[in-house]
């Protein structure tokens, strides 16, 4: 790569894309990589500020932004998500299914330490959509030794991937003897269908326990026989005597991951595992929150993911839930700690 007067430059071949910025109107390339430099492209380029441009000369020992970034990119890419064309040295990946974004912290992070390169991303172990932006790389400069590529390549690949969501049908164990009696309307159920719709799973078993921690007990093992992908038990999770839901779940023989996380709303959460079905107690915030920690955990139990203690454990950085007034998540900080 030489810098040379733009006014001495026709012939030679641009080594990199000249972008044009027009406020308003337009932002974008005007001349791409490997053009040709012709008399009448000398004016354009003034235009846009170009007095000195760079051209293209080999040296085997460098590299072009974009083979650069194309590197980079084959170390993000990963199952469920395609790049987009190379662009002035970038490349964006873009998801291909609805899931959950899981991201290798380490790798990420070997990577973004090295200098002269870069990957930004969304936040992992939150959903994403089909077409959504989840990555872009690039590298600062407009080359850079082949030697410090190659030593990204060493981090390895994928540093992101895209869990599908495989779990489609769920049982639902309405507690409370108020509701079970008729003296008020059963309101959380219906908050519970909203939220499992959104990731297209559907309540396929539904019971009203009452207080009997028996018979909690037994309509989750009963759900499990049915064959549901998991199962959801509404309220009696606070620590007053007749809260009788943890109990419930404990003389299933269900293997307890945590009851109480370090999330609010959400502090009296509890989450189990039944012969691999997931069993999840749902305190009465989840009725009446906006968003709560099964919000934050829904997603990643749908692809299927067997979460343990310390999952939930680091999610008391960022487990704070604002209340603002206007509800943006999942494009806030809730959940989103380490």
């Amino acid at each position: 790569m030489k810098l040379i007067k733009t006014e001495d430059a026709v012939g030679q071949i641009l080594c990199h894309d000249i972008t044009q910025i027009i406020k308003d109107v337009k932002k974008g390339p005007v001349f791409r990589k490997g053009h040709i430099i012709r008399e009448e492209d000398i004016p354009v380029l003034l235009s846009v500020g170009k007095e000195h441009i760079y051209i293209w000369e080999n040296n085997e020992n460098m590299l072009h932004e974009n083979d650069a970034a194309m590197i980079l990119y084959r170390l993000c890419k990963g199952e469920n998500m395609h790049g987009t064309d190379v662009s002035e040295g970038k490349i964006e990946l873009i998801a291909d299914i609805d899931g959950v974004l899981k991201t290798d912290r380490e790798k990420l992070k070997k990577i973004n330490s090295m200098g002269e390169m870069m990957i930004a991303s969304r936040h992992g172990n939150f959903p994403v959509k089909k077409g959504d932006k989840i990555a872009g790389t690039r590298i600062i400069p407009l080359v850079i030794e082949r030697e410090k590529m190659e030593r990204a390549e060493g981090v390895g690949s994928p540093i992101f991937d895209i869990k599908p969501y495989i779990l489609r049908t769920a049982g639902v164990i309405a507690t409370g003897s108020e509701v079970l009696k008729g003296i008020i309307k059963d309101t959380f159920t219906p908050v519970i269908e909203e939220k499992l719709k959104e990731y297209g799973v559907k309540i396929t078993e539904h019971i009203y326990s009452g207080d009997d921690n028996g018979q909690i007990t037994e309509g989750i093992n009963s759900m499990i026989d049915k064959g549901v992908d998991m199962v959801i038990c509404t309220g009696g999770m606070s620590v007053d005597p007749d809260d009788r839901t943890p109990f419930a779940i404990r003389n299933t023989g269900a293997d307890i991951v945590t009851y109480g996380a370090p999330v609010l709303p959400g502090a009296m959460f509890m989450l189990a595992y039944k012969s691999n079905v997931p069993v999840m107690g749902l305190p009465g915030c989840v009725m009446y929150s906006e968003r709560t920690i099964f919000d934050i955990v829904l997603p990643r139990v749908l692809t299927g993911e067997k979460l343990c203690k310390n999952d939930l454990d680091i999610m008391g950085e960022g487990g704070l839930c604002l209340s603002c007034d206007v509800c943006t998540f999942p494009n806030c900080g809730f959940g989103k700690g380490e």
